[in-house]
């Protein structure tokens, strides 16, 4: 059974180990060179220092995959808007791992208070990550064509949103 839970500082191999691949072997993110451990180690600290989630999916003691949010922008105006990341194992991709993660991590910015939780995705190619947001209620907003230059090709980005809690009906504070 897989278990969605904050993640620890002992999961931190396995999340960089999972992000390493994708920056070599996907254009779900555009960085072109895998971060260290203790880079992963003070991005995840950024995180949580905002009071923002950071989980991971487990089973049997090995991590699936991550999720995280993060402020959109580090102004204060955008407090209430996050972005949302989500990398799967290779081997656990295509069995709903992706979807676990999100729905978890959209119900803790919600409870967090997170009004807007935005998806920057890499690469318009890229299917899963799309369907899922699509699936768990995230709407197009736009495409920012040719923003991204990996693997000898351009690549888009998708832009999705999904409003949490009361959105823009009530103030937040």
């Amino acid at each position: 059974m897989i278990q969605i839970r904050d993640s620890h500082d002992s999961d931190l191999p396995a999340i960089t180990a999972i992000y390493a691949h994708h920056v070599l072997h996907g254009t779900g993110t555009f960085e072109i060179d895998p971060p260290s451990l203790a880079d992963m180690t003070t991005r995840r600290a950024d995180v949580l220092g905002r009071a923002l989630p950071w989980l991971v999916a487990e089973q049997d003691g090995q991590v699936l995959g991550f999720a995280y949010a993060n402020w959109f922008k580090p102004r204060p105006a955008y407090r209430f808007s996050a972005e949302d990341s989500i990398y799967i194992a290779d081997a656990a991709r295509g069995k709903g791992v992706g979807r676990l993660l999100l729905q978890a991590l959209v119900d803790e910015c919600e409870r967090r208070g997170v009004r807007k939780l935005l998806a920057v995705i890499g690469d318009s190619a890229n299917a899963g990550s799309i369907g899922v947001h699509r699936t768990l209620g995230f709407t197009d907003v736009g495409v920012m064509r040719s923003v991204g230059w990996k693997f000898g090709a351009w690549r888009d980005i998708v832009l999705m949103e999904k409003t949490l809690g009361a959105g823009d009906t009530t103030s937040p504070e």
